[in-house]
């Protein structure tokens, strides 16, 4: 199967996992006011409007918080991530090493000096809502909530080329490590 096509069944499959129903707030975090403050404050940095805010929520919900939580949606936004990568450096140099490639990736995916560094640049500690035991802050975490995004606004726009392009907005836009 095509490295794509596993991208495509995944997608399919985050799709039912992930129903547009939002999280019930609770008093473990943020309440709900402040939430949807934060997540309105946080469209805006990614300069991205969701049509399903449901799909945000779900993003920001760590599994601490509720069995309605973004893990699956890591798991597809990792994997969104990694194909704009791969993408975006085969289209500038199709000559590249399979080496220097999956380096570049590795680099990008890495979850403590890229990952959790753009999910803090957008403030993801003080939105992703965690258990009251639980650090928010902590970049396993952070890192999670932002691979989170790129999923839901794939399901927001049912392509994933879209949220890769948001990607490469916040993580190579301001002086990231993916140049183009």
């Amino acid at each position: 199967m095509h490295p794509r096509s596993y991208l495509s069944v995944f997608f399919i499959i985050a799709a039912a996992f992930c129903s547009p129903s939002t999280v019930s707030a609770g008093s473990r975090s943020l309440s709900s006011s402040s939430f949807s403050v934060a997540l309105e404050t946080l469209q805006k940095h990614l300069n991205y409007e969701f049509k399903n805010i449901g799909f945000l929520r779900r993003a920001m919900t760590h599994t601490s918080y509720s069995e309605e939580n973004n893990k699956a949606l890591s798991i597809l936004g990792e994997s969104i991530i990694e194909t704009t990568v791969a993408l975006r450096l085969l289209t500038k140099d199709v000559d590249i090493s399979s080496k220097d490639l999956n380096d570049r990736i590795s680099e990008i995916s890495k979850v403590e000096t890229s990952c959790a560094v753009d999910g803090e640049r957008l403030g993801l500690q003080n939105v992703v809502r965690v258990s009251s035991g639980t650090d928010s802050s902590t970049s396993s975490i952070v890192c999670g909530a932002f691979r989170a995004i790129f999923a839901a606004i794939a399901l927001d726009t049912g392509k994933s080329d879209d949220a890769g392009d948001v990607f490469v907005a916040v993580h190579g836009g301001t002086g990231g490590s993916l140049s183009m």
